[in-house]
This record gives C-alpha cells, structure tokens and sequence, in this order.
C-alpha cells in the first residue's frame, strides 16, 4: 500500500492559512496605533478650539487687568457698597476756587440753608436763598459757600444697586434717549443728548437741539418723559444721599448730567473717545457724587462697555444691567474708565451732583 502524504498538504495548507491571516493582524497592530497618531491633531484641534473661545470672550468684552467682577450682569442687587479712603481732591478743588477769588478771605463759616428750602434748588434761586440767611451774594459769599458740612465726602466709595429703577422705567427712559439722539447723533461711537443744556451730537459737531428745532421738540417728547426723567434724577438721589449718609437736599443736581449712546464706530474726534482712564472731580470741577443709570444690557445688547473702577492690580467692573444704578464719590479715589464697545449699542445716563449751590442746575422743563 502506497504511503499516505498527509503532513505536507496540512504544512502548505497552514502555510496558506498563515498567509492569509497576515494581513488581518497588520490591519488590527496598524487599527491599534490609529488613536495615537491621531491624538496630536485632536489636542491640536482642541487646543484651536481653547484660543477661539479665549478670544471670542475678549471680543464680548473681556479686558486686560480686570481681576474681579463688582457687580454681574446676571445678578439682581438689592445693594452693595464698597467703601474706599477718600483722596485730597475736595480739598484741592475748594482752594483751587478760593484762589479764584482772592478778596475771600476771614474765617469760613457754614454755609446753611432754612428748613423750608428742602428740596433741590436751582441756580435761579441762590440770591433769594442768601437773602433768606442774611448775606449778600459777594465774593466773600463765594468762599463762604465752598465749605459744605454734611455733603463734602468724607465716606467715599462706590455702590451699585438694582432697587431703585424698574427695568421698565429704564426701557422709557432709554425711549427718550433714542427718540432725542434720532435728531442727530455723532459721526464716531460716542453720542450725547443732555435735556438741561440741550447739546446733541450732530457729526462732528454740538448743537443746542432747543434751539435747533425750535417747536418740533414738542413732537418728540413729551410731559410724561420729563416728569420720567425729573422722577428718576430724584430716586437717584436720594439713594446716593442714603448710601453716604449724608441729607439728600445737601446735593444739588450738576452738569453735565447726559445720556449717551456708544457704539463701535471708530472715533472721529476727541468726543468719541470716551475710553481714557480719568477722574471725574478734575474732570469736571462741580462733581462730588457722580452716577450712571443703565438702559441697556451688557451680552445681550452690546459686548465691551463694561465700566472699570481702576485699582494697582484688582481693577473693579460693573457690567450693565438695565435698571441697574451705578455711584460713587467723583474724586480720584475713583480712577475709572469704559471699555470699548465691540458691537451693538451701550445706552445710559450719566446723573452728577455738586454740593455747591452755585453749580446747580434746574431739571428740564417741558415748554
């Protein structure tokens, strides 16, 4: 009987086998690396991801040097208040005003006004005012008016508050902005309209919108938005006068007191740049509590724009919240400035107040 071959045709056959197997392994070792090749492309990827977040936030108003939030958009502030060391700037200001008038000179005695004149005076009453306490409107007056006992900040800081006006009022009032600033409007980012003096931004220019349009104001405001506006300046106010401690009839409404409406457009004059770094007391003499009043909402109608109190190293924001309320005392202990607005539109108005009589100004009147 002829020998049976069975080992070769089971050698080759598993040799075949072999073969074919082969490159079914390779795939599975080749299929093993894939997620290891793949992984730095994927941390490439994310980390592509990262920088377009980081610099998506920055464009919505992030900022450099800002280290803590003051006051969120997404809270709802019954009150907060941080008290800070007062600067020597209204000592400054008053000797600065004394050496205007060099025939003011003997001691300084308090400058008070009678029990029946409590509520805010206008200008136009300062020398029946001095009549009534028996001194005549001189330059002996003028030193004797600069010492304000009970209103002079001697606390100072800044608050922030969402009690005070309803988001609904601040949608009017910010009507009442839109409607004035319609009438014009700057060729740059910044736009102002202050009912008192009547300046608007029109191009490059101010023009006196009383003036300017004469009788057609009537068809654009109206009493109800005064007596808004008039409400609103009293509610402030006295929230200020509450958060010092001091008589809300000791402060008198200053200018200049304004809306403005801020947008991305480049600057076109020194106007529109309303993002430098500055105080408000060397700014404008006659503050001693300043405020702003926001009509619009920061990520949601505007991203930048964020108000900055600057501090070596802890700068403070306050992000805009319509309704929300912003104060404090206007010295250099309040270094602050605005950030730039990316896109949409920042509305607000700004509310100043003096303790000095003589830099009253009367609320607008609808005539």
């Amino acid at each position: 009987m002829a020998p049976q071959r069975r080992g070769a045709p089971k050698a080759h056959e598993g040799s075949g086998a072999t073969e074919r197997r082969r490159p079914s392994s390779l795939k599975s070792v080749r299929a093993s690396r894939e997620p290891w090749r793949k992984w730095p492309s994927a941390a490439l990827l994310g980390a592509s991801a990262t920088l377009a977040a980081l610099l998506l936030w920055g464009s919505l108003g992030g900022d450099d040097g800002v280290t803590e939030v003051l006051a969120h958009r997404s809270e709802v502030l019954p009150g907060r208040f941080i008290e800070v060391p007062c600067s020597e700037d209204y000592d400054s200001h008053r000797r600065f005003e004394e050496m205007r008038h060099p025939s003011c000179n003997g001691p300084q005695v308090p400058f008070t006004f009678p029990h029946d004149t409590a509520q805010r005076r206008p200008p136009s009453q300062s020398s029946t005012l001095r009549a009534h306490v028996g001194l005549r409107p001189s330059a002996h007056t003028q030193c004797v008016a600069h010492v304000f006992p009970g209103c002079s900040p001697t606390k100072c800081g800044r608050g922030v508050t969402d009690a005070v006006i309803t988001r609904d009022e601040a949608r009017r009032i910010r009507s009442i902005a839109e409607k004035g600033l319609s009438l014009g409007g700057s060729d740059g980012g910044a736009s102002i309209l202050d009912l008192h003096s009547g300046a608007l931004s029109v191009g490059k220019h101010f023009v006196n919108l009383y003036r300017y349009f004469g009788d057609k104001i009537e068809n654009i405001f109206s009493e109800e938005d005064f007596q808004l506006y008039r409400d609103v300046r009293q509610r402030v106010q006295l929230a200020i006068a509450q958060a010092f401690g001091i008589s809300a009839s000791s402060l008198y409404l200053t200018k200049p007191t304004f809306f403005s409406r801020i947008n991305s457009t480049e600057a076109r004059t020194a106007h529109d740049e309303y993002w430098h770094a500055h105080v408000d007391k060397v700014t404008y003499g006659s503050f001693d509590y300043t405020s702003l009043l926001y009509l619009s909402d920061y990520l949601d109608d505007f991203g930048g724009g964020r108000f900055v109190f600057m501090e070596e190293g802890a700068n403070k924001t306050v992000e805009p919240r319509a309704g929300r309320v912003s104060f404090f005392t206007s010295g250099s202990e309040n270094l602050h400035r605005v950030e730039k607005v990316h896109w949409g539109t920042r509305y607000a108005v700004t509310i100043a107040f003096s303790c000095n009589p003589d830099h009253g100004i009367a609320d607008p009147a609808f005539t």
